[in-house]
């Protein structure tokens, strides 16, 4: 499998607490993925580094085909090179309808007198209506996302993520909050989506990851603990120790 996404021996400490230490992974091509561990493992940070959001003291982040490091580059460059990033808490427009925040989400210049007076295409229209079937919300389409269920809103940001044509998508903790009914179709919609997208998840819910069906990787003080199905790792001594026998 190809690699995507190279993370290098990185390393950042926050007031000499290390929160990432010597990490080195890689994530391929379409490839769907897990990542586990207990607080303060070092996940958000690792995903804030992918994202521009926090600077390593050392090592890289490589991306694509020819190895760019993503450091050289700000948050907005790295979103536009195709790393899209959903946090735990959903962020769309509750105020306008799901067609709106999918039409917004196409313009790459977001300011309120852009948006405002972008002329949408058919290609445009087409485009979002195809997202709304993909992520279940095709009937809903034009309620405002305020009338959406926490796991729909969920959806909905995933499908903004999607509106702006990402290779990777970094999603964190997607089953919070969710039914189970809700938890189920995200998880059908991961697993669909990873056809044409790499995709990391960050989560606690075992039960979740398992449904996944994917390598999962276990962090532990800002390091790999260990890595593969669900199951090597969950027997992995050392992961019941320092993360599930708590």
């Amino acid at each position: 499998m190809d690699s995507l996404l190279e993370v290098d021996r990185i390393s950042v400490s926050f007031d000499g607490f290390k929160a990432i230490n010597n990490l080195s992974f890689q994530i391929g091509d379409r490839e769907l993925r897990a990542i586990i561990g207990p607080n303060g493992a070092g996940k958000t940070t690792f995903m804030d580094i992918v994202t521009g959001k926090t600077r390593p003291d050392s090592g890289d982040v490589l991306w694509g085909e020819k190895n760019v490091s993503l450091l050289r580059h700000t948050e907005s460059n790295i979103a536009r090179m195709g790393v899209g990033r959903k946090f735990q808490r959903p962020t769309v427009f509750e105020d306008q309808t799901v067609e709106d925040n999918l039409m917004m989400a196409l313009q790459n210049d977001r300011s309120p007198f852009k948006t405002l007076f972008y002329d949408y295409s058919k290609a445009d229209q087409e485009k979002v209506y195809q997202i709304a079937i993909d992520i279940g919300l095709i009937d809903k389409i034009s309620r405002s996302a305020a009338e959406l269920s926490h796991g729909q809103k969920q959806w909905l940001e995933i499908g903004m993520l999607l509106a702006q044509d990402p290779q990777l998508l970094l999603v964190d903790e997607p089953a919070a909050g969710m039914t189970g009914d809700e938890r189920k179709k995200t998880v059908k919609l991961l697993r669909k989506l990873a056809k044409d997208h790499a995709i990391v998840v960050v989560e606690h819910d075992m039960e979740f990851v398992r449904s996944l069906n994917c390598r999962v990787t276990v962090l532990h003080e800002g390091s790999v603990l260990a890595e593969g199905s669900l199951d090597h790792v969950t027997n992995n001594q050392e992961v019941i120790d320092v993360y599930l026998g708590r």
